[in-house]
Parts: C-alpha cells; structure tokens; sequence
C-alpha cells in the first residue's frame, strides 16, 4: 500500500474535525483498510500526521518555488518565492484548519525545534542565497544565520497572514514583506 492513500485519508481527517481528533481508526476507515494495515506503515497516528504535514508543506512550498522562475537575479527569485509561499500556505486548507483548530500544535515549531518542512525550507534558501552570492544579488553574510533569518521572517509572516490583514489589505502587507526581505538582501 502507498503512503499516498493512507496520508490522503489522513489529510481528509484532518480537514473534517482537525490533528488533535484524527484517529488511526479513522485514518484506516477513510483509507478503506485494516488499522493494521496502517500499523504496519506508521506507529502511531502522530508519525502519519507528520508525514502528511511534512508532505504537503514541502509539496506546496516547492510549487510555490516555480514563482521564481524568470527571475532578472537570485535575489528577486529569492523575493518572489516568499511572497508565494506566504500566500500559498494562508490559503491552504490544511494549514488554515492546523491554526484555526488545533494552533497549539504549532507552538513547538516556533518556540522549541524546528520541524521537516522548516528544514526542508532552510535547504531550499541555502541553495538560493548561495547563489545570490555568486551572481552578486544577494549580500554576503554569514550563510547559516541569513538563511535562518529569512525563514523566520517568512514563517512570521505565514503564520500571521489572516489576522494581520483583517484591518489591513493583503497585498499591501506583502508588498511591504516584499520590500523587506529584498532590503535585507540587497548588497
């Protein structure tokens, strides 16, 4: 059986009655298999909400990498990215049931550890600034805490989209976001 099926029932799960009431049991009735046959695959039914989170964040987040496409430099890719990603994830249903339902799930990845799809994030701006580095874009600086800082400030900005622009328009907020994070690349 592919992880798919069992993370696409569990995604069904979730977005019905949110992480903290998804059960393997209902994870494994969605799927239409055994709860053994999920056993097999997945402890508990917090490593299948890992992996579905992790899955479907990377997912969206390399998608939104696409928006750097044709780019004039590194730096603008990197800008365009982060603007994507942001809008992408306040509007993902996945992500709006985790902070409107169970936001307490959330807490450790911004005050205790970092999670996968941060990690996978931290890769991905490696790679970005690097190259801005290269090509000049990009203000050199000291790799790991530039690539931390701007994850940061993305994350902040993912985290507080909706109820930052219940009295603010969204697309003055992120060109605002836009001005910031090219300010802080800008050589």
């Amino acid at each position: 059986m592919a992880d798919d099926v069992l993370l696409d029932a569990a995604r069904q799960c979730v977005l019905a009655v949110g992480v903290r009431r998804t059960t393997l049991a209902e994870i494994a009735r969605t799927a239409q298999i055994s709860r053994m046959t999920v056993y097999r695959r997945f402890p508990d039914v917090r490593s299948v909400l890992a992996a579905l989170m992790t899955r479907e964040f990377s997912g969206l987040l390399r998608r939104a990498g696409q928006a750097g496409d044709g780019a004039p430099h590194t730096r603008e890719r990197i800008v365009r990215i982060a603007v994507a990603s942001i809008s992408a994830l306040s509007a993902d249903p996945l992500f709006r049931t985790l902070l409107d339902v169970d936001p307490e799930l959330v807490l450790p990845y911004i005050v205790e550890r970092l999670g996968g799809t941060q990690k996978f994030s931290e890769q991905v701006l490696r790679s970005l600034l690097e190259a801005g580095h290269q090509d000049g874009s990009v203000r050199r600086a000291d790799l790991p805490a530039q690539v931390r800082s701007i994850l940061l400030v993305v994350q902040s900005f993912a985290f507080s989209l909706r109820p930052a622009t219940a009295d603010l328009d969204e697309a003055a907020l992120l060109a605002e976001f836009r001005h910031l994070v090219d300010a802080a690349l800008r050589p």
